[in-house]
């Protein structure tokens, strides 16, 4: 068995990490690049999402490696992610790869129990005592990365030397990947931190704080939403992003198991607008605006082209009485860097006027 999966930012390293500690044959496929978006946009029904092509692009490029299993994130209701693993095995025999199985790993249904039963499974039925050992390390690999690049937001604002964050991330994330036991992984993590935290920042700086929210495939992966974060921090931006993986996975895995609901603050915020969960992140991206309304300067709002969830999310924010500017950017295979630039350009100019006014209307 030789096991691939899609990207999705870094969550590579810790499932790297997982498979290799249970001496799986785990295939590495390229990070999703233009060659990636063309296979997937390709072999796609037209009508359907960025993830679903991005992921299809990366499961076709995982089985030229010699991959004949798949793994592909799952789940049930109204968003199509559920018919993602079925379809993408289909469009697979269809091109010619009969051998190829795509296992649709349902996180929200299977919990963490569920999760270690695949595991098991996909590692001819290893000994629970190594599943667990080697969850662990690819759980401490995740929480370190994302610790990381909670930094590396804040510092990309106000560094002097536009880049030197980024460098010191790359550097960060191969650290990380290569570490291979506990006491190297905290040493990796406190050592790039104390690193970041030591670049040169522009003293009179004031970050405008921007908060992003969304899909959760295209939040996450940088390729999919042509690197936003990198370029609002080149533009003086702080980003504080909603979602990181390591805080989705102790909400689904660990405290939604115990019964302890996390996106309850985040619903209930959203309430007076929307009533009920409407399939993907739309719930939660609607409750982003509202409660953090008094603490972002603006919002923008990432989604896939055609995801329905998103749309309804999109049409209900401007009828929310918080007053806070939100830019939608609608993701697929025809969005440009120059019109994200240029759309981003516009909207830190908007929100700086509006910071200036609200300076003057003080005093």
């Amino acid at each position: 068995m030789r096991i691939g999966m899609p990207h999705m930012g870094n969550t590579y390293i810790p499932f790297k990490a997982l498979f290799q500690r249970l001496n799986v044959d785990f295939v590495l496929s390229p990070i999703s690049n233009r060659r990636t978006l063309s296979l997937g946009v390709r072999h796609s029904p037209e009508g359907l999402c960025i993830p679903f092509k991005l992921t299809l692009g990366n499961l076709i490029e995982a089985t030229e490696l010699g991959a004949d299993t798949l793994l592909m994130p799952s789940g049930y209701g109204i968003c199509r992610l559920g018919y993602y693993a079925m379809t993408q095995e289909q469009i697979l025999h269809d091109l010619g790869y009969n051998n190829i199985k795509v296992i649709g790993v349902g996180f929200s249904e299977h919990k963490l129990f569920g999760l270690l039963k695949i595991i098991k499974q996909l590692s001819n039925n290893a000994p629970w005592i190594r599943i667990i050992s080697a969850f662990r390390i690819g759980l401490t690999k995740l929480n370190a990365l994302d610790k990381i690049e909670r930094v590396v937001q804040k510092i990309r604002a106000v560094e002097l030397v536009k880049g030197t964050a980024n460098k010191l991330y790359a550097k960060a994330v191969k650290a990380i990947d290569e570490a291979d036991d506990y006491n190297t992984l905290k040493k990796v993590e406190t050592g790039y931190i104390n690193q970041l935290k030591q670049i040169d920042k522009n003293p009179q700086a004031q970050p405008l704080i921007v908060g992003i929210t969304g899909e959760f495939y295209v939040l996450l992966e940088p390729f999919s939403n042509l690197d936003v974060e990198n370029e609002l921090g080149k533009l003086g931006v702080e980003v504080r992003r909603r979602l990181f993986i390591s805080g989705w996975t102790k909400f689904s895995l660990f405290l939604n198991s115990l019964g302890i609901n996390e996106m309850a603050k985040i619903h209930k915020a959203a309430l007076p607008y929307l009533k009920r969960d409407i399939g993907g992140d739309g719930w939660e991206s609607v409750g982003e605006k509202v409660l953090h309304a008094k603490e972002y300067d603006g919002l923008i709002h990432l989604a896939p082209f055609t995801c329905m969830p998103e749309i309804v999310a999109q049409n209900i924010m401007p009828s929310t009485k918080e007053n806070i500017p939100v830019l939608t950017i609608l993701c697929d295979e025809q969005t440009t860097k120059t019109g994200m630039l240029t759309r981003l350009e516009a909207f830190v100019d908007l929100l700086e006027r509006k910071r200036r006014a609200r300076h003057n209307n003080r005093y």
